[in-house]
């Protein structure tokens, strides 16, 4: 039987580092290619083609291994994204992987002017983007690449795969697995993995931006933090344990 792995997210916080994880493991393997992501669940055309082309256009390289995984991190801002994939594939497992939203937030600006998307000073997008969201070309990007604070509200956008696929979703901390690679270890049981064939975890992320972040000026940083508060708090006891930052 023919078992699926989605990466939904979220957005620069290491699910390039989880992906390299999941594509070492021998009895998974990842879409290819897996730039640009293939995006299928956030479009009702894509996925009404139905599961047999969604195999042959991106696991077409499979050969005996067990899970068939994508990372796709718009998925995670699509609320009808769980219903898409659950009627193509039926359960599916789901990993989101989430970091302190504060350094998210940079890391998105930075990408966002990496990728000549953002001109903005990073304390002018923060400081705006607290007054409300920017318009975005959808024909550039799939989802806003200004988003920088309402993406770290994880909460408000894990509910629909939470709720879609109570048993098979799982949550995962950047802070965590660099500060012990071997954190990882518990994800392959629970994906139905032999543990014994994992590839060895690392303390390095992968696709980050060159260079020492930016720091925040002490009163925007405090602003940020009291942002984020009710979600981190709903989102602890959401899963039932502190978070880690």
């Amino acid at each position: 039987m023919i078992r699926h792995l989605l990466v939904v997210g979220a957005q620069r916080c290491g699910t390039t580092y989880l992906h390299t994880l999941l594509d070492g493991h021998p009895q998974v393997t990842m879409a290819r290619p897996a730039n640009p992501e293939p995006k299928v669940f956030v479009s009702e055309e894509l996925t009404r083609r139905g599961a047999e082309w969604y195999r042959e256009t991106y696991f077409a390289h499979a050969e005996d291994e067990v899970l068939l995984g994508e990372k796709s991190t718009s998925y995670l801002e699509d609320p009808e994204a769980p219903a898409r994939a659950a009627g193509m594939l039926g359960e599916v497992h789901v990993i989101a992987i989430l970091r302190d939203p504060v350094r998210r937030a940079i890391s998105n600006w930075r990408f966002s002017t990496d990728n000549g998307l953002e001109t903005r000073s990073l304390e002018t997008a923060l400081t705006e983007n607290l007054a409300g969201p920017r318009p975005w070309d959808p024909e550039r990007t799939s989802v806003s690449p200004f988003a920088y604070l309402e993406r770290g509200r994880y909460l408000d956008y894990l509910v629909p795969w939470l709720t879609a696929f109570p048993a098979t979703s799982h949550v995962l901390f950047l802070e965590e697995l660099l500060q012990d690679p071997h954190t990882v270890d518990g994800l392959w049981p629970a994906l139905g993995l032999s543990p014994d064939l994992a590839p060895p975890g690392h303390d390095e992320t992968v696709n980050a931006s060159p260079g020492e972040p930016p720091v925040l000026a002490p009163e925007l940083l405090g602003t940020l933090r009291t942002y984020f508060e009710k979600s981190n708090q709903a989102l602890s006891a959401h899963l039932g344990r502190e978070l880690p930052w």
